[in-house]
């Protein structure tokens, strides 16, 4: 019997996603056998093409804040979004798909790089120069990566997972969804931690068929 998958739906430039990293992780380790896992980058900000405002950047570092002392992951606060800096989430979330392509065992890594560059090393992930280092560190080739990352097709892929997650209603991330015999389960929207979590995913694999589905599958 085929596995259900686990939609992971985030944005590698989404502040709530990197607090909810250490779960995503916990996760994939120990629901390995029972989903099968899957990662969409949804699209927080794609297509931003002028520099933050000094209002919107003092709430998003508010959220980064928020971040940090709900979940105790790491930010470096002092000098974090210049006044240049073009808040551009495609070019992140079209790396992850570039990953995907070379090699599907890095997708989630290479995710969880772009995060940490972004939020803590203060590396500007919009740029596919950055991008490349961190596929090389994680041993895909830069040539490959840049390549893959420059195609239509991957322009194209990430194009279709932000529209599949506007199909699917999907409006905040990180969101967790659960696809099985052609139905679809919204599991969780927003951070969670994971002893929740565990709990949800145990109570739909235990009773999968009493759940009614919260999302109808889109043609």
């Amino acid at each position: 019997m085929e596995k259900p998958v686990l939609w992971y739906i985030a944005d590698p430039m989404c502040s709530w996603c990197w607090g909810f990293a250490p779960v995503i992780a916990q996760i994939r380790e120990e629901y390995a056998t029972a989903f099968t896992l899957k990662l969409m980058p949804g699209g927080l900000r794609p297509g931003t093409a002028a520099p933050l405002l000094p209002e919107k950047r003092a709430q998003i570092l508010q959220h980064w804040h928020t971040v940090h002392a709900t979940t105790g992951q790491p930010f470096t606060f002092e000098h974090a979004l210049p006044e240049t800096f073009i808040y551009d989430t495609e070019p992140a979330c079209r790396g992850v798909v570039s990953a995907s392509f070379i090699d599907p065992e890095k997708t989630f890594p290479f995710f969880a790089a772009i995060q940490h560059a972004f939020y803590v090393d203060q590396k500007d992930v919009t740029q596919l120069a950055t991008l490349a280092e961190l596929a090389v560190h994680l041993a895909i080739p830069e040539s490959q990566f840049v390549s893959a990352f420059q195609s239509d097709n991957a322009k194209q892929h990430t194009l279709e997972g932000f529209q599949r997650a506007a199909q699917w209603g999907i409006s905040g991330f990180p969101t967790l969804v659960i696809e099985s015999a052609a139905q679809r389960y919204l599991l969780t929207t927003g951070y969670r931690p994971f002893e929740t979590l565990r709990q949800l995913l145990d109570s739909w694999l235990q009773s999968p068929i009493a759940r009614n589905p919260a999302i109808q599958r889109n043609q």
